[in-house]
Parts: C-alpha cells; structure tokens; sequence
C-alpha cells in the first residue's frame, strides 16, 4: 500500500523483503493449540486482543522479550514479567 501511494519506493521495499526473508523466522504451532486457554485468559485478565495476548504468551512460554509500542501489551507484559525492548 505505501509503494502505490509512494510514501515507499520499489527498490526500498524490494531492499526490506530481503532483509525480512533472511530472518531465522519460525512458526510456532502450539499457539493455535493455546488459542482458547492461556490466550484468550491472557486477553481476558489484561483487556488485550486475542492477536496481542498470543504475542505474550509466547514471549511468556519460549521466555523471549517482546518489542511492542502498544501501551496496553507493554503493561500486561510488565505485569507477566515479560521484558519489553
């Protein structure tokens, strides 16, 4: 969407999907698995989405930071003593 409204040109965005694609990126398969159980407890008792509280349950699980701007995940991370970068 930005390359078309040219806030990005094609070569940037051909130059960030080789960065992107070089990353050691994995799929976690438990976090389907988790979905209606930790997740959505995690959701319920922070006031987060469903999409955010996956995102701290597996920093909570694999024990990783996670990198959020987002004030509401940033505190429920706080609060499950989840490092935030």
């Amino acid at each position: 969407m930005a390359e078309r409204r040219k806030r990005i040109s094609p070569a940037r965005v051909d130059a960030v999907h080789r960065y992107l694609s070089a990353l050691p990126i994995a799929i976690d398969t438990e976090t389907n698995v988790r979905a209606w159980g930790a997740i959505k407890a995690l959701a319920r008792r922070h006031k987060l989405t469903l999409y955010d509280a996956a995102y701290l349950e597996l920093g909570i699980r694999l024990s990783l930071p996670l990198a959020s701007f987002d004030g509401a995940l940033s505190r429920a991370a706080s609060a499950e003593k989840v490092l935030i970068v």
